[in-house]
């Protein structure tokens, strides 16, 4: 993806977000290039001042990415439910940073310390529960592939910490291309 479209997709997530906590509909998004319109999933990060604000995606999409882009910002900036009782506020937004990853498609492996910390994320699923770990989790934590799995069974989709040793568990792994906004 270019630098150009990569500012693009950052400028719809900023103004969705700014629109969705002002309480207004955010205009819908246009492009008429490739990559822009690509049907692939993303996941859009609020944070302030390092803090996760909103975090919220989808891994498929039957939808072009600058449309993704723009949903999964007003999810990320007014639909989280981690932050229903602390929300967004529009004097906030300016001190927002957003971090956009564009989402390769899943991958299942039978092997999950295959994956790769800082470059793969996970996606784990048994029964009607599951959780997800963005790529960028293992960089920020530090967590060795063990606890990264463990973390996300337990804390993301609500099994055992071993969960991901189990053969019911389906395990999948995914890439991403991160788009940030450059220091303030």
């Amino acid at each position: 993806m270019t630098d150009e479209q990569k500012k693009t997709l950052l400028k719809v997530a900023r103004e969705t977000v700014k629109a969705a906590v002002a309480g207004q509909r955010p205009q819908r998004p246009y492009s008429n290039e490739a990559e822009l319109n690509a049907h692939c999933g993303c996941f859009v990060t609020l944070k302030n001042k390092g803090e996760l604000r909103g975090c919220i995606g989808q891994f498929v999409s039957d939808m072009p990415l600058i449309e993704l882009v723009g949903q999964m910002a007003v999810a990320a900036s007014t639909g989280d439910s981690r932050f229903f009782d602390e929300p967004i506020t529009p004097k906030e937004v300016p001190s927002i940073d957003i971090e956009i990853s564009v989402l390769s498609p899943l991958k299942k492996t039978l092997d999950p310390l295959s994956l790769r910390p800082g470059i793969d994320g996970i996606y784990i699923k048994k029964g009607y529960t599951s959780g997800c770990f963005l790529p960028q989790v293992a960089t920020e934590t530090g967590w060795s592939k063990e606890e990264f799995l463990s973390y996300c069974c337990a804390h993301k989709a609500g099994l055992k910490p071993d969960a991901w040793k189990d053969k019911n568990t389906e395990v999948y792994l995914f890439t991403a291309e991160i788009i940030e906004e450059e220091e303030k």
